[in-house]
């Protein structure tokens, strides 16, 4: 999701010697197979290591540690791609705000995973869950001015499926951008058409906007528990939902409220079923584990 202001320098046809900026693991996989393909990365620029637990060690970003592994010099410096001697840069999920004096120095594209002008920003993939989108996919654009606008050398179209996760979707995504990715540069970048359609904007997923809402439909809960990090409370504890199944034809009832089985719950219209939770300082369990220590009761709610 790079922005970026200033004039970009034309793609050249057939790159040879790149820059790669990336920093999480879905960075890795197109990084990994652009080597493979025989292109020669002369820099790879990743976030800096982050301070992880309590001892205080550092650790570098998946992208660096593939990159060390792969014996390929690693920055975490923009700057440094000046003088690395590439002719075209490369971007996966880099995190990063790309220059405008480096993106007027040296052409850029960006891998980005939904089907632009749709979903512009940094969280394409939730954003087309939330939205109950049935496709998305990912585009290989030219990094110009603009927020994911530049033109476009290639897209590929991806079902969502309906019990899809977003870790499921983006793994996937990856997966196909990587065979797009490696497959324009090895053919023969064209020219990039521009993007058409209304524009939508993919802003960073809140964690308040992750609240089940039991007075909401089951439809859009369940959209949100496939985000992986939905949650409510019970009992005045917060408990997440890590995996739900909709429940068809269920009967109506006081939204928060538990079925016969303390598995299912009603919802603003329809219900879910829990089939795996987090309670509150515990660690992952199947949903009836949960029920059978929690005893829920007829009285009792959940978000509440």
């Amino acid at each position: 999701m790079p922005v970026s202001t200033g004039a970009p320098a034309p793609a050249p046809r057939h790159p040879t010697r790149l820059a790669y900026l990336g920093t999480p693991a879905a960075g890795v996989p197109p990084l990994r197979a652009l080597v493979e393909a025989g292109f020669d990365v002369a820099l790879v620029v990743s976030q800096p290591d982050r301070r992880r637990g309590r001892g205080g060690a550092t650790t570098p970003s998946p992208v660096k540690a593939a990159a060390l592994e792969l014996g390929l010099p690693v920055t975490d410096r923009t700057a440094d791609v000046v003088d690395a001697g590439a002719d075209l840069g490369v971007v996966v999920a880099y995190g990063r705000l790309i220059k405008p004096a480096l993106l007027a120095a040296l052409p850029f594209v960006n891998l980005h995973f939904s089907l632009l002008p749709r979903w512009r920003g940094a969280a394409p993939v939730e954003r087309a869950l939330l939205a109950g989108d049935t496709e998305t996919g990912v585009c290989l654009m030219q990094l110009e001015e603009g927020l994911d606008t530049g033109p476009v050398f290639a897209r590929e179209v991806v079902p969502i499926g309906a019990e899809q996760t977003a870790d499921e979707l983006r793994d996937q995504l990856v997966t196909v951008g990587t065979s797009l990715l490696v497959a324009q540069l090895t053919g023969g970048l064209g020219v990039p058409v521009p993007q058409e359609g209304e524009v939508t904007h993919a802003a960073k997923v809140d964690p308040a906007e992750l609240e089940l809402r039991w007075d909401r439909g089951a439809d859009e809960l369940h959209r949100l528990v496939r985000l992986g990090r939905a949650w409510t409370t019970f009992r005045r504890r917060r408990l997440k939902v890590l995996r739900a199944a909709l429940v068809p034809d269920a009967p109506p009832g006081v939204p928060g409220s538990f079925g016969d089985d303390g598995l299912t719950v009603a919802a603003g219209s329809g219900a879910l079923r829990l089939l795996e939770v987090q309670p509150e300082g515990k660690a992952p369990q199947p949903a009836g584990a949960w029920r059978n220590g929690a005893r829920p009761g007829p009285a009792d709610r959940l978000g509440t």
